[in-house]
């Protein structure tokens, strides 16, 4: 199932995603919400009538770098050992659709397509047998970053944290398997990145057992699984697009902070 996270009207709702074309995509309204149990209403719209939002609203968003060998080398990084997390602010998550804002305190910004997991409950130390257990689905997500801050203030707090740093969407799928998909991205039609998910040094599972040893996970958290080879700049005026196999494409244009 796509859950789409939605404001029509003035009203904010999560539907189904139901049909292949992208012209005739509809919505069948939630009853409640997806990380508890939940009724198809049978009231269906247009996507093409609706906003789009962010999938999920994150109490927190917890990413792992250097998660793909090709990427952390083409930075002249080492390959680490273990998974290395940083965290994005809830304030960083924006929609498909939505404007990434150019912050004025770079002139070096990047992207980075992701695969992003969505937790469907809370947990905590869970074993690597029950990490399914606790995914709600997947998503697209691009890691935007201020690459000079970033080498610069050394940790990642304001290179990776700014507003409008942290895209996901354009739904959430439940019904994927995460180990072995296309992952690429694009800036104004010209592709940039391709890589597969299987190419990731930690697995979702290696992940999830790790961030949760440290801490509990809420419904709605985020993890972010690394990015393949390929990141690059972002300039005002670009088109960015991620798409990854089975789940669908998110797109955002970059303008500049006003």
């Amino acid at each position: 199932m796509r859950i789409a996270r939605f404001s029509i009207d003035g009203n904010v709702a999560f539907g189904a995603v139901e049909g292949d074309r992208p012209d005739e995509l509809v919505l069948d309204i939630i009853k409640g919400i997806p990380f508890a149990d939940f009724e198809l209403s049978g009231t269906k719209v247009p996507l093409s009538k609706v906003r789009l939002l962010p999938p999920v609203l994150p109490n927190k968003v917890v990413a792992f770098g250097r998660n793909y060998a090709e990427h952390a080398r083409e930075l002249g990084n080492e390959v680490p050992d273990a998974p290395f997390a940083f965290f994005k602010p809830s304030t960083s998550v924006i929609g498909s659709g939505d404007p990434i804002q150019h912050p004025s305190f770079t002139s070096d910004l990047h992207h980075e397509a992701e695969l992003a997991v969505v937790i469907g409950r809370m947990c905590r130390e869970v074993p690597r047998e029950r990490v399914k257990d606790v995914i709600l689905g997947y998503t697209c997500a691009n890691d935007v970053t201020a690459r000079d801050v970033q080498k610069r203030e050394k940790q990642w707090a304001r290179a990776k944290g700014f507003d409008s740093s942290c895209p996901l969407g354009p739904w959430v799928e439940t019904d994927v398997d995460p180990a072995d998909l296309t992952i690429q991205c694009t800036v104004n039609g010209q592709q940039r990145q391709l890589g597969r998910t299987s190419e990731m040094i930690h697995s979702v599972e290696d992940l999830i057992v790790n961030i949760s040893e440290a801490m509990t996970l809420l419904p709605g958290d985020v993890i972010l699984t690394g990015t393949p080879a390929g990141v690059g700049p972002l300039n005002v005026g670009d088109e960015v697009a991620v798409t990854i196999e089975g789940i669908g494409t998110l797109t955002n244009k970059v303008i500049k902070r006003g």
